[in-house]
């Protein structure tokens, strides 16, 4: 039996709308997904900020071998008007000289020297002797230490402090009392402070043994120099890669495997570019590498190896950028009568470059957090040495976490929650003013 035109239309309409409803319930179900996952992620990432936060903050409590109070005293000052901070640098060497063995200073003093013109430790003879060996100690090289660093090394050598308990931030806040009472019971002689792992000290001191005294500021400077080193070599090299191979490269086979080959290259482990690193410019390219360091492994080769780490990334999103811009942009900057490198300097660069911006960002970002191609390449785990130029020995932000983190001691679990609250700090940084950069320039584009 056929059915009528209404019939049929009444069974049409039906089924359109069993499918309409089937499409809303999937969409719904999606839309719960991935509401979920985005709580999860929201969730995960305040899980983190919570517990690098509750780590750098708390009670500690702390013994001093010996008072500050009374190494002033011994040292001739009155205690009662004189600090470290109000003695110059000449007072505060000879302070430390007084209070350490001969061995100890010229030790010191290899590592990073106390004056430019002078030595205190050492004689003439014996120092020229020293640096004309065929590996220097860092003392030859850099630049004398700072009043700070001498001040945290009479802190660490002298007063000695040991922090014998620490607690996180939130029992810090809540179980007071409790703790003040457990420190006076088991450790009697510690005095009670309220900590923060994170301040000013900390960014400016260098790196020490002692979690009391140390601080970040050389793997900080190191970081900022290795960084610096990977933009200047990735970003020109990046987008002027993505400029010929999108505008002027034929397209051929030849082409079609480079191509292959930087997209295969996005996805190679970190720790193999700190293999290609260490064989090609550590030890194939040293000499050029270390400069007077004596040593491949400087900032310069740390910044080439993070750089070729980036560079298909940068690659990868400058041509995206690139292909982009609409075609009819060519072909009005060519019907003028531009040249083909005219058209992509003036008005495909110029559209793209937001997007070009915005793969530079998350390929700096990647580079600042690495620590397995810098550890293959030879970042110093412990270093006291400012990096001065391009052939310094240096350290980083994320080798100096890693180090810190792999002690037992819960101190310096502190220090490094400190330590990645600067990282994140210098991260957010860096790409913030990236964003500036590139809105900018896309407000004027």
């Amino acid at each position: 039996m056929s059915l009528s035109a209404r019939e049929r239309s009444t069974i049409d309409l039906d089924r359109y709308s069993d499918y309409l409803n089937g499409r809303q319930r999937r969409a719904r179900i999606s839309h719960a997904i991935f509401l979920a996952i985005l709580v999860v992620a929201v969730a995960a990432l305040a899980t983190l900020l919570y517990t690098v936060i509750n780590d750098s903050f708390g009670l500690t409590a702390v013994v001093n071998e010996t008072d500050p109070e009374v190494v002033i005293e011994e040292a001739g000052y009155d205690p009662a008007t004189v600090t470290f901070t109000d003695l110059s640098r000449v007072q505060l060497v000879d302070v430390l000289a007084g209070g350490i063995t001969r061995n100890v200073g010229r030790r010191l003093e290899r590592e990073q020297r106390f004056f430019e013109d002078r030595l205190v430790f050492e004689g003439p003879a014996e120092w020229d002797a020293i640096c004309a060996a065929e590996e220097p100690p860092t003392g030859c090289n850099a630049p004398a230490r700072d009043r700070g660093s001498i001040i945290a090394l009479v802190e660490e050598r002298l007063v000695q402090p040991t922090v014998v308990a620490t607690y996180d931030l939130v029992p810090s806040l809540l179980e007071r009392e409790a703790i003040v009472a457990e420190i006076a019971a088991n450790h009697p002689d510690a005095r009670v402070e309220f900590r923060s792992w994170l301040s000013a000290g900390f960014v400016t001191k260098p790196q020490s043994a002692n979690p009391q005294v140390a601080g970040v500021r050389t793997a900080l400077l190191g970081s900022l120099w290795v960084i610096g080193v990977t933009i200047v070599f990735s970003v020109p090299v990046g987008i002027g890669a993505a400029i010929y191979l999108e505008e002027f490269a034929p397209r051929n086979r030849i082409s079609r495997f480079i191509q292959t080959n930087i997209n295969n290259l996005a996805g190679v482990p970190s720790i193999i570019y700190g293999m290609l690193g260490l064989a090609v410019l550590v030890r194939g390219l040293g000499p050029i590498m270390s400069g007077d360091s004596g040593s491949g492994r400087t900032v310069l080769a740390a910044g080439l190896t993070l750089g070729l780490l980036i560079l298909p990334i940068i690659i990868i999103a400058s041509q995206e950028a690139i292909r982009a811009v609409p075609n009819s942009l060519r072909q009005a900057g060519l019907a003028l009568g531009a040249t083909r490198w005219q058209t992509v300097r003036s008005h495909i660069l110029p559209a793209a470059f937001p997007g070009v911006m915005t793969g530079t960002i998350l390929a700096v970002a990647r580079a600042v957090g690495e620590t397995a191609p810098l550890i293959v390449v030879g970042a110093s785990t412990f270093i006291t040495t400012d990096p001065t130029s391009i052939f310094s020995k240096f350290t980083a932000l994320p080798i100096q976490i890693y180090q810190w983190t792999s002690r037992p001691q819960d101190e310096f679990r502190n220090i490094a929650a400190a330590a990645i609250l600067v990282l994140l700090v210098l991260l957010l940084t860096l790409n913030g003013a990236a964003v500036i950069l590139r809105n900018r320039y896309s407000r004027k584009a």
